[in-house]
């Protein structure tokens, strides 16, 4: 069964890949009306869903993700589609173009990774998220949701299907959807015909995947998320940074879960920044030798929000309104310490100093790094990417939220008029290779 699922998908990459985009840009406007008309049915279920995860006592941070109602999710999610939509068509760009001899041109294009297989939970937003950017990129994607989305799943996949089957030129197994956990651990063997996981979910989920497939895999585990104040900040974005990157949503891979404060940084400013951070309900797990220093009327008055950090919440998502709190001797303090802790997410430094972000910037080994503004920002659509698959923490192919790009590779295409190796040098003739670099801007193939 598996096996059969991931050949159709390939089979349906190599027709997709084909159509115009027009043709794949009209199947997402098609989607996107179809899941509005279908709005209130769709939000039903999610109401299902969510009560049987409070009902189950799954996380509130898991459940945070299922709600589709909450902070315009579900048109947010419409409007994705339709911003992939109007994006500019990622496939057949001459990226390279040379000519190596008269009549003989090489060019490098950008092509479809081929088939996707996508494995998520909670978040029900996803398949519409996925679904958009495969298409519009020419891939096949398979998608596996999560259990505690079942029925919210269900009814989404209901509409895709029917849409790309009925009102537009998408070849069918284009976007297959599956429900069952044995299918998933079949399809991760199938390396034959599927080119990409992208795992969406928790670390566990992220690293039981990667252990278990020959496949190769695009994403990110934890988002240990740092930010680092630096003594020549400005008190004003300090405080409104921090608040902002841990109470805008604290389930989210992007939000803060550790401040660095400079050791130099004036110690009126350290308690005012620390207060408005409780002022918040903010939990604070504080460093011992930091917390031994802090004012003894916070502690008083703040004493059921502060406790004494471990070693552990330094590696840790707390994905709740909790923050670990470790003061640092500089930049470099503030490096060395995210290095060492940081999933490589995202990381920020608060300064007025540009030589000290500067250091900050280049010093930090994460897929994004922010100068004075909140990690919350590390998303696809406020990258302009329309929306994303996930948020890479690889170092090859694609790094950070992981849009249209992400999803399209290359290949090389040789236009020629006869030639044959064995004229040229090297391969037993005499003629010479001219290698002339070509502007791609001004080839139209």
């Amino acid at each position: 069964m598996a096996e059969e699922i991931a050949r159709n998908a390939h089979l349906a990459s190599t027709v997709l890949k084909t159509l115009s985009n027009d043709e794949r840009s009209h199947a997402l406007h098609m989607i996107r009306d179809g899941l509005l008309q279908a709005k209130d049915k769709i939000l039903s279920a999610n109401k299902i869903d969510m009560q049987t995860a409070i009902d189950n006592n799954l996380s509130s941070s898991l459940i945070k993700r299922l709600d589709l109602s909450i902070n315009g999710k579900f048109d947010s999610m419409l409007d994705g589609i339709i911003d992939v939509a109007n994006l500019d068509d990622p496939l057949n760009k001459i990226t390279l173009a040379t000519q190596l001899d008269d009549g003989l041109n090489l060019y490098r294009l950008t092509c479809p990774v081929g088939v996707l297989l996508i494995i998520f939970e909670s978040r029900p937003e996803v398949i519409a998220n996925i679904t958009a950017l495969a298409i519009k990129s020419g891939n096949a994607a398979i998608l596996k949701g999560g259990k505690e989305s079942l029925n919210t799943f269900k009814e989404i996949s209901d509409v895709i299907n029917d849409i790309l089957l009925n009102k537009t030129k998408v070849p069918n197994n284009s976007i297959q959807l599956i429900s069952t956990r044995d299918e998933v651990s079949d399809l991760l063997s199938q390396d034959k015909y599927i080119d990409l996981v992208i795992p969406r979910g928790s670390n566990e989920l992220v690293k039981n995947i990667k252990e278990n497939t020959k496949i190769p895999v695009l994403g990110h585990a934890d988002g240990i998320c740092s930010i680092y104040l630096d003594k020549d900040l400005d008190i004003e974005k300090a405080i409104k940074i921090v608040i902002d990157a841990k109470t805008n949503y604290p389930a989210g891979c992007n939000a803060v879960e550790t401040i660095l404060i400079d050791e130099n940084l004036d110690n009126e400013v350290k308690s005012t920044i620390l207060t408005s951070l409780l002022n918040e309900k903010i939990k604070l797990h504080i460093e011992p030798s930091f917390l031994s220093t802090l004012d003894s009327q916070i502690k008083e008055k703040y004493q059921e929000l502060i406790v004494e950090a471990t070693e552990d919440d330094f590696s840790k998502e707390f994905l709740s309104l909790e923050l670990a709190v470790k003061q640092v001797h500089d930049v470099n303090g503030a490096i060395i310490h995210i290095n060492s802790h940081s999933s490589k997410h995202t990381d920020a430094i608060i300064t007025e100093n540009k030589d000290t972000a500067d250091r900050f910037l280049k010093g930090i080994d994460s897929s994004g790094v922010y100068w004075n503004c909140s990690t919350r920002f590390a998303d696809g659509f406020r990258y302009g990417f329309g929306t994303e698959v996930g948020i890479s923490t690889n170092k090859i192919h694609s790094r950070g939220p992981v849009g249209l790009e992400g999803l399209v590779c290359y290949y090389y295409q040789m236009r020629g008029s006869g030639q044959v190796v064995g004229d040229y040098l090297g391969g037993g003739g005499t003629r010479v290779f001219k290698h002339l670099s070509l502007d791609p801007k001004n080839i139209t193939l």
